[in-house]
Parts: structure tokens; sequence; C-alpha cells
């Protein structure tokens, strides 16, 4: 996995940030108004080669990739770039495929900026007169006339201009009434043409990200100043939160288009429904960014002074020019569930992966297999998504085939395998249905245990979870607390050679089965907050533990454990006295990286078979084009929520700054997981009610699952306020 363009990349990305930094600066972009259009912007982005990116090397363009071309429309969408720069990239190459003597010099002189043309996105012969975009600066237009493309050169009388939302240099153009030119004619050009307006959706798609990721930042800047009430606006959680959200919704779709671009390269199945997907979420971020960036600057926002309006009225106007965005969600579901599947562009050999690599595809198809030779139908009927679902003969087994904790060394029993590995081999826990409670808390605790822990622990109680011979739970909450663990109340005194540990834990999943929990506990009550805490393992099975069952809807037991004059031996203290944070941030570092995407695309190949399976007005709900619209936008979720994931993986093996990366996969998986399974429970009605088997009584079980993802492992409030303040830089908004 590879998620940093090259060097050749960089330096594409950083020469055209500069420019445009200095040439396309808001001063000049309102100078453009009302026209839409900078000449000399124009002049000095031909000169970089910016038209000649996409026009091949053997028609004297440039070739390059199309990863390549989104990091300059990132930049051209960040600095709201005056001109139709995605269509007259994406017409010059079109031309130059299609080929001839007009259409070749038409192409050069679009690369060398003394032309601009651009592209009808929509059929002339169901559309004869059209929107286009850049059609009031354009001398050509390129259109699709049935099995005919057209080079079609308006004349003032068959075009219309005025003004519009996002002051742009939009036309409507009579298609069939100026001067026409066949270029192209049968199945090829057809081809050629959809591929184009595939290609000019990724590319709208990456300028929208930029805008978004621009409007989010000048708010956060705005909120790091501006006071209210006697402390700065950013302070607010109703102020920071939904900015944390919007990063994490523009990042997604960043790396989105970027994965989409691989996948096109990769040729593999369901890569035009992701096309259509991109656009629409950034279509739709980009303008939930730019309005809440707006709101945050108050009334300020709204006057013409302050320069977030223009951002606003762009964020619209941009993908408006397909039409409505909400269709692009239609399109999707047409791709993946119907006939639909247009041509795509040749992108190039991409510069960046997010393949998991062999290693980690190896290490899956051992467990896969291991689950295939040990997995009955008596203990599939078992499995559960708690610690319900645990077995611990199949526990020990994996322990012994060195595959229940691979990313551990091997000394304690593991394969030393990277973060990519253990993803991939999650999707096999998932794919098998087999529950991973008991292994991943166990894991997140042994990892705590050769961390920071003695000799003498790693001996006695390492030893055994290595085996598999012993599970873990964890001890953090408590009644008064919640998600404030560092507010724990819970007391260690020293006792002898030990520890006395007094007090209550709530939310001690697993204790019913487990062996120990780590247990964050006060040793000084006169300490600040944060610094009298220490770190414990403690025994369930010692003297004065009592645990007490808790039954939540998700039909799964947690529980409250109490610790009534509990005596420990000080090598069970993890960490030194009083470093209780270190240790906390550690478990809870691992804790927070944790993604629910591989249970949410579980449930999308549930959802499918149950439309698939049940009819519905004479017809299998498949076929039903809201239906599978309704499926789409799952699929759009859950391919943002991979992305994301992807990125948190990436930055740990590359040990990059995080900038709360796990946060932000953990808050924005368990979200979407809650909104999408309660989606699919209403289409699944009335048969997603009833607790039975098959799809339908998975969905109804994901649904009561969801509802806990948002809130264990730090609610999702805890990880806004996280990325608020690491990615945006806002003000602390927690005391």
């Amino acid at each position: 996995m590879n998620l940093q363009p090259g060097e050749d990349q960089t330096m594409i990305a950083e020469t055209f940030a500069k420019f445009l930094q200095e040439h396309s600066s808001t001063l000049r972009v309102r100078a453009a108004l009302p026209s839409g259009f900078d000449p000399e912007l124009w002049a000095g982005l031909a000169e970089l080669g910016a038209f000649a990116m996409r026009i091949p090397a053997d028609n004297g363009g440039l070739g390059l990739g199309l990863i390549d071309v989104t990091l300059l429309m990132e930049e051209a969408g960040r600095r709201l770039a005056s001109g139709p720069i995605a269509e007259a990239i994406v017409a010059a190459r079109l031309l130059a495929l299609l080929g001839g003597g007009e259409a070749n010099a038409l192409a050069q002189q679009i690369a060398a900026g003394s032309r601009i043309a651009t592209i009808a996105l929509h059929d002339a012969g169901t559309q004869p007169a059209q929107w286009v975009a850049g059609g009031a600066v354009a001398d050509a237009v390129i259109a699709r006339e049935g099995d005919r493309v057209l080079l079609v050169r308006p004349s003032p009388e068959g075009r219309s201009t005025g003004p519009n939302l996002a002051s742009a240099p939009l036309a409507r153009i009579a298609l069939d009434g100026n001067e026409r030119t066949l270029i192209g004619s049968g199945p090829d050009a057809v081809a050629l043409f959809e591929a184009a307006v595939e290609e000019w959706k990724l590319l709208t798609a990456a300028a929208l990200a930029g805008l978004a990721r621009e409007a989010i930042q000048m708010a956060a800047g705005y909120a790091s100043e501006r006071k209210a009430f006697g402390q700065l606006i950013g302070t607010y959680q109703a102020i920071s939160h939904p900015l944390a959200d919007l990063i994490v919704d523009a990042d997604g779709g960043k790396y989105m288009v970027w994965k989409t671009i691989c996948d096109i390269a990769e040729g593999k199945p369901g890569a035009d429904a992701h096309v259509s997907l991109a656009l629409w979420w950034l279509a739709r971020t980009a303008s939930k960014a730019a309005e809440r960036a707006l709101h945050t600057y108050g009334g300020y926002g709204l006057t013409l002074e302050y320069d977030i309006h223009l951002y606003v009225v762009r964020a619209r106007g941009i993908p408006l020019m397909l039409g409505d965005s909400d269709q692009l969600l239609w399109e999707a579901g047409r791709r993946l569930y119907g006939d639909e599947h247009p041509a795509l562009p040749e992108v190039g050999t991409p510069c960046v992966d997010f393949d998991l690599g062999e290693k980690a595809r190896a290490l899956a198809g051992e467990v896969d297999a291991f689950f295939r030779a040990n997995l009955t139908p008596e203990l599939k009927a078992r499995a559960h998504y708690s610690y319900a679902g645990h077995d611990a003969g199949i526990h020990r087994k994996l322990a012994e085939a060195r595959l229940l904790f691979p990313a551990w060394p091997p000394e304690h029993g593991g394969r030393s395998a990277d973060p990519y590995a253990v993803a991939a081999i999650a999707a096999v826990w998932e794919e098998h249905e087999w529950s991973a409670h008991a292994a991943s808390t166990s894991n997140m605790v042994g990892f705590i245990m050769q961390r920071f822990g003695s000799d003498e622990l790693k001996a006695e109680a390492l030893a055994r979870v290595a085996a598999g011979e012993a599970v873990c739970s964890l001890g953090f909450s408590e009644p008064g607390s919640g998600s404030d663990v560092f507010a724990a109340v819970t007391r260690a005194t020293p006792d002898g050679n030990g520890w006395r540990i007094d007090g209550q834990k709530m939310f001690t999943s697993g204790a019913e089965i487990a062996d120990y929990v780590l247990l964050l506990a006060r040793t000084d009550f006169d300490a600040p907050k944060h610094k009298g805490l220490t770190m414990f393992i403690v025994p369930l099975n010692a003297k004065g533990v009592e645990i007490q069952p808790v039954h939540t809807f998700q039909d799964e037991q947690t529980n409250i454990t109490y610790y009534d004059a509990v005596h420990i031996p000080d090598s069970y203290r993890l960490g030194e006295v009083g470093g209780g944070l270190r240790v906390m941030a550690a478990s809870l570092e691992l804790e927070h990286g944790f993604s629910f995407v591989k249970t949410q695309a579980h449930l999308l190949r549930e959802a499918e078979r149950f439309c698939r399976e049940t009819e519905r007005n004479g017809q299998s709900m498949i076929a039903d084009p809201a239906v599978a619209r309704r499926l789409a936008r799952v699929a759009a979720h859950i391919a943002i929520g991979h992305v994301i994931s992807c990125r948190a993986m990436w930055t740990a093996v590359e040990k990059r700054p995080n900038l709360a990366y796990g946060p932000a996969a953990k808050m924005f998986s368990s979200e979407k997981f809650v909104a999408d399974s309660g989606d699919l429970l209403d289409l699944a009605a009335p048969e997603s009610l009833a607790a039975s088997d098959g799809a339908a009584a998975f969905i109804n079980q994901c649904y009561r699952h969801a509802q806990a993802t948002t809130i264990y492992g730090g609610t999702s409030e805890v990880h806004r306020s996280m990325i608020a303040e690491r990615q945006l830089g806002l003000p602390r908004t927690r005391a």
C-alpha cells in the first residue's frame, strides 16, 4: 500500500499549487466575475502544460496518468480557478484519440491555450440544446449524437449566456443549430466519448474535494480567532464537530477518487459505479462543507466582503452542470445491479496503491483454510457478534497455529504481521461470521502487557493469553464517568508487596468468560486528574471480584464488575505508578483505530441477497431502481470508510504523523453503520422485524449491533473533538 504520490506527482502538485496561489487568489477570482473566465490564468496554465497532460505522448502531449491530473484539479478547486479546466483537458484528449486533421490540430491549439474546447455531457440526439460548462468562452464543443461524435462551433446566435449562480462561463448551446463537423462514428467513437464523460466526472470530483477542504480550513481558521461569549467559537462543539465530520468526508472523497482510478487500471468490477458514487459523494460533501463554513462565519459570511460565499456558489455550480447530482446514485445503482456499463478511460499507471499485498493475502488464505477445516456446522450455529460466540477450543487451535495474534512477535506466538495482513485476516473472520470479540480484546491487552508488563506478568499472564488458554476484558469505564475514563475513582492502594483494588467498573464486556481485566485505577487522589492513575492487570478469579451481568438490546451481555479488597502483586502493575495516562493512551490508540467497514460490507451482501430473493410487485426487489439506489448509497459509504481505514493503516505502517486518522476511521464507519443498518432494516421490512434466520435476520442483528459502535471505544463525540483539534487545529473542545 502506498498513499503518497511519487516525486513527479509531488512536483506537479507543488507547481500548480504555487501558480494558482499567485494567479487565482480570491482577488483574481473576483476580478474575473461575472464571466468566470481569466484569460491570463488560462495562458499561464497552458504554459505549464495543464491542457496537454492527458494528450497521449504519440499525439504530442504529455501522456500523463489520471491521478496526476487530479492533483491539478484539487488545487484548481481549492483556488476556485476561473475557467473550464477539466472540460478542456478532457476535450483535448478526446480530440487526439479520435484523430483526424481537424481534431488533432484543435487538440494542439487547446494544449497551447490559443483555443478553448469543452464537452457536452448529454446525448445531443435527445437534448439538442444543452447547458455546457465553458460554453460561453469555448471555440468548439464536442458532442455525441447517437452513434456519432460531432465538433460543434457555436455562433453568437447559437449560444445564450447570462447571469448564473456561480458566475461560471456556461452557456446554453444549440448543438443542432451551429456549424458541425463529424469527427467520429460507430462503437469505438462512442466508447471514447463515454470514457471522456467518465473522466470528467473524476476530475470534477477531485476539484470538489479540494474546494471542500479549503472551505473547511477557512472556517477552522476563523473559528480559531473569532470570540463569542468570552471565548473562541472553535471551543464550542456545535462549531467544531460538524467541521470534523466534513474534513473526514472530504478526505474520504479524495481517496475514493484515487482508489477508483486504481480500480479502473486493474479492471476491477464495479469501478464504473464508483465513478458515479465518487462524484455524488463529493458534490454532496462540497456543498455541505461550504454551507457549514459560511454558517461558521455567521452574518459576516453573507456579506460580499468575505470570500466564503464564493465557495458556496461554486460548490453548487460545478457538479450541477451534469444535472441533479442525486441522479448519480440512480446511475450507480444501474451499474451495480443492472446492465449499464459505460466505457471507462485509460488512466495510466497509478502512482498510489491501495492493495494490501501478497503477504497479507497469503496469511489471510491460511486463516481461511483454517476456518474451513475447523468450523463445523455446529460451531457456526453458535457464532454471535459478542463474547457469546467465543469457543475455547477454536481459540486454542488458532493460537497453536500462530494465527490468533498474528501481529505479535514470534516469541509471543505471533507472525510479526503488519497492519495490512491484520486487516486481510479480519476480513476472513467476517466472511466466516466468526466472533472476534475475545480475540481482539485479548490482542489489545496482550500488546499492552508486552510493552509495559513485568517479566513475571509476561511469564504468568501473557504466556497464557498467547497460548489461547486465557482471554481478557477491559475495565476502563465507571458508572459515573463513561467515556471520561480519566475520571476513574476505583482505588488502588499499596498493600504489602502489592496493591489492594476497591471500586467498580461498568461495561466490562466478556468478564463472564475472561481470565484477566485491564483495569485503570486511581493511586493518588491528591494529584491532578490525569496524573494520579495507574494501570493494572487483575485476575478475574481473584478473591473479592464479583461479576454482575447487564443485558443489552443487542442480544449481548456486558457486565458490572465489583472489586472489594482485591489483592494483586506489584508485578501485575503496568508501567510506572502514576503513569496510567501513558499506558491508557497506548491502549486507546489501538482501540480508536478500529473500523466497522468489513461488517458493513457483510451487511450489504446480505441486503443484496435479500433483495435478489424477495419479490415485491411481481418482480425481484433488486430490479427496482429505487432499491438499487439505496443499496448504492450504502456501497458509497463502505467505499469511503475503506479508504479512510487504509489511510489510518498506511500512516501507522509508514510511521507518518497521525492526525487522529484512527478515530476518523472509527467515527465515520460507526456513524454510517448506524444509518445504513437502519435504512436497510426499513428496506427489508416487514421480514426484518422477525429474529428468524437468513438475510433479514442478519440485517436485524446489524441494526441492534450498530447502535453500540458509536459508543464503545470512545464515543463519536470524543472522536470528533480529537479530529477537530488534530486535523483542523481548532482549540480544545473538552474541559
